[in-house]
């Protein structure tokens, strides 16, 4: 009975922890294969970052209600005069009120208010980082799980080389030098392999922490995100960039604070005033009320023409500010949308031409090497060749997807908004 309980208790156990981690896996929300949208959504939902930026956004949305409210109150609370003799007392209650007589709280507002647009730019500036960063950790990954394929069909390959090297030498027709040179060439590649595990773990624990996912959740197969649309025309990513682009928006928000900081220096000239009232009692006159009005003497102007003059010069910065990094807006744009064409171009000869030219030579020097009629050397430079083919398409693959990924970020756009990349 008790060896039949520890097995049922074991049979239980296993069900439990397998349950816990397929439940775990769907808390995240992976799916099999996984693509790189998903990727992105659940980067954008787990991030830290995100929630950073928001709280950040949050924060300073809270500013213009507070920069635009007049000072506190006071309530005070005097004895003017108490003689001696304790046999009364002259005594007030006031209320006293600041307020300025300009229009300074209102662009205090207009100062927070622009603060607070940039602050939701970041927000958006550090979701487009965090979506860039997915996917960059996304196609390592798939470069790493593509090139394994490749290392394991040239090691099957190259074991049919090995072969026929064994057979023309156990057959006389061969020599032993050929076949050492193929078995290097067999022990090269497998090298290659295992290297390539530890890189593949290493790739892996990269797109989980990218995702912000635990370290012991299982990474799906990845899905294929080719693309052969084409790109639209330069103009027009270069217009969408320009209204999209979260840092442009960040620099335009401080443009606008910077003019509502001139306004608020240039209020400054103007006095602050209170007024004063309340209660009052005297032992002459009994009760009463009291009442005082006054304002500030603004008469140190040299710092504030000088406060004027900063806020001025913050103005044009701003302005250089925008000007510069539209124009580097723009060159981005450019610059990643011909990337993107390069990437398709290269990635078609490859596949049109190239492998299949390098397969039919592998095959072709393969057969002619058994048969006798071909060197050793043409035969494992062909497979060499071979390889490299297959290596530039995996490469061509992940730099397409590479260079869509920077179009939208160059654009502003997000994964989610389309799938190409096109606005």
């Amino acid at each position: 009975m008790s060896s039949k309980a520890h097995l049922l208790a074991g049979i239980i156990s296993a069900c439990l922890l397998s349950s816990s981690s397929v439940g775990a896996q769907e808390a995240v929300g992976l799916s099999s294969p996984l693509n790189v949208e998903q990727a992105v959504r659940l980067a954008r939902q787990r991030r830290p970052e995100i929630l950073a930026a928001q709280a950040r956004a949050t924060a300073a949305s809270q500013r213009p209600a507070q920069v635009a409210a007049p000072p506190d109150p006071m309530l005070m609370f005097s004895v003017d005069h108490l003689p001696f003799a304790f046999h009364g007392a002259d005594v007030s209650a006031q209320f006293q009120q600041d307020f300025p007589l300009s229009r300074i709280l209102s662009h205090r507002r207009r100062a927070a208010e622009a603060g607070a647009v940039g602050a939701r730019a970041e927000q958006a500036r550090t979701g487009l980082d965090v979506e860039l960063d997915a996917v960059r950790a996304f196609f390592m990954l798939d470069e790493r799980r593509r090139t394994s394929v490749v290392l394991d069909d040239q090691l099957a390959l190259t074991a049919k080389l090995v072969a026929a090297t064994m057979a023309r030498f156990s057959s006389g027709r061969g020599t032993q030098g050929d076949a050492l040179q193929a078995q290097s060439e067999q022990a090269r590649l497998r090298a290659e392999r295992l290297a390539l595990d530890a890189e593949l773990r290493g790739a892996e624990a990269m797109l989980r922490a990218a995702l912000a996912l635990p370290q012991d959740t299982p990474i799906p197969p990845l899905a294929a995100a080719e693309s052969v649309t084409v790109p639209l025309v330069t103009n027009a990513l270069v217009q969408t960039a320009l209204s999209r682009r979260p840092e442009l928006s960040v620099m335009r928000a401080e443009q606008q604070r910077a003019r509502a900081d001139v306004d608020v220096m240039r209020s400054m000239f103007f006095p602050m005033g209170f007024v004063r009232t309340g209660p009052a009692y005297t032992m002459a006159d009994g009760a009463g009320w009291m009442l005082m009005l006054g304002v500030s003497l603004p008469v140190w102007r040299g710092r504030l023409r000088a406060g004027v003059a900063e806020a001025q010069a913050m103005v044009q910065m701003a302005d250089a500010d925008v000007q510069a990094m539209s124009v580097m807006i723009t060159g981005e744009a450019a610059v990643a949308r011909e990337a993107v064409a390069a990437a398709q171009v290269r990635l078609g000869a490859i596949q049109r031409e190239v492998l299949p030219l390098s397969q039919k030579g592998a095959q072709s020097q393969l057969a002619g090497y058994a048969a006798g009629q071909v060197p050793l050397a043409g035969s494992l430079l062909a497979f060499r060749t071979l390889l490299e083919a297959r290596m530039a398409e995996v490469m061509a693959q992940v730099n397409l997807g590479l260079a869509w990924a920077r179009l939208r970020r160059a654009v502003g756009v997000g994964v989610s908004t389309n799938a190409e990349g096109n606005p």
